[in-house]
């Protein structure tokens, strides 16, 4: 079937995640293109530090998007706000662990759990009523590519991330014959702080590495800023795509997965060598 154009730039939006990263650089973006932006993040100093990078109108609010209930006391207040109908709800928020299924803490597991799935499913649910009844907008949740592929040591985010992408699958189909959409973002590898904002008890491959070494290792494969990322992910929506990589490592997971469903490690594990090699030699130059 044909894409819908989706306007975006210049019109309303609201953002989780947006202390930092990829909700950050959407907000940014968004923006300086004219659109008003409402903003949420738990982490209050990040986000207001947002807020005043902004060039246009702003709501920022604390928020806690394990927190239902105040996702929708936090949709009444950007009801309330909204002087045009509401274009995107991009539900952006999360946050990594790092860990074997052996030695997972349930804990942890649990708190990525509420944050990377519960987070948008609260915000879906919050949100979707002012989209259905402006028969308008769109719901972009972000997955990853590690909603794509199963990795090691990620358990809990792959299972968190196929999570939303078959949530926001659902709930496309379900919207079908209205004026609303549902979109998954599946970014690689992104410069941003989740690796080193992780929960990370030991080091999962045995190497001795420390938190620190285990982000900048990650770090080292990342290809694309959040700036790029945001960027990406506003074309798309707009462009009408019900599913958006981000990054030339997602086309790769997504190659992956279709033509080696049970073997693709084996072809990633001999990208991030090369790629961490490279970057070793870069430092060295």
């Amino acid at each position: 079937m044909p894409r819908t154009h989706r306007p975006l730039f210049g019109r309303p939006v609201m953002i989780t995640g947006a202390a930092s990263g990829i909700g950050r650089s959407l907000a940014q973006l968004l923006s300086h293109k004219g659109s008003p932006v409402a903003i949420a993040d738990i982490d209050e100093i990040g986000l207001k530090e947002t807020a005043t990078s902004l060039t246009g109108p702003v709501l920022a609010r604390v928020l806690d998007v394990r927190d239902a209930a105040d996702q929708l006391a936090f949709a009444g207040e950007v009801r309330d706000w909204l002087t045009a109908p509401l274009a995107a709800v991009f539900n952006n928020a999360g946050v990594a662990v790092s860990s074997s299924v052996l030695d997972a803490v349930a804990e942890d597991d649990e708190w990525l759990r509420q944050i990377n799935f519960d987070g948008v499913v609260n915000g879906t649910r919050a949100f979707l009523p002012i989209l259905v009844e402006q028969d308008e907008g769109v719901v972009v949740n972000t997955s990853s590519v590690f909603g794509l592929l199963g990795m090691p040591n990620q358990s809990a985010y792959c299972a968190a991330k196929f999570a939303v992408r078959g949530f926001t699958d659902a709930l496309r189909q379900e919207l079908r014959k209205t004026g609303v959409s549902a979109v998954n973002v599946h970014p690689g590898g992104i410069t941003t702080n989740i690796a080193r904002n992780a929960r990370v008890r030991k080091d999962p491959e045995g190497r001795g590495r420390t938190p620190e070494q285990m982000a900048a290792e990650f770090e080292a494969v990342a290809l694309t800023s959040p700036a790029k990322a945001a960027e990406i992910i506003c074309r798309g929506v707009e462009a009408g795509k019900s599913r958006i990589l981000v990054g030339p490592d997602a086309y790769l997971f997504d190659v992956l997965a279709r033509v080696a469903p049970t073997r693709y490690y084996d072809v990633i594990a001999l990208v991030e060598r090369r790629l961490r090699a490279r970057g070793k030699a870069g430092a060295r130059a």
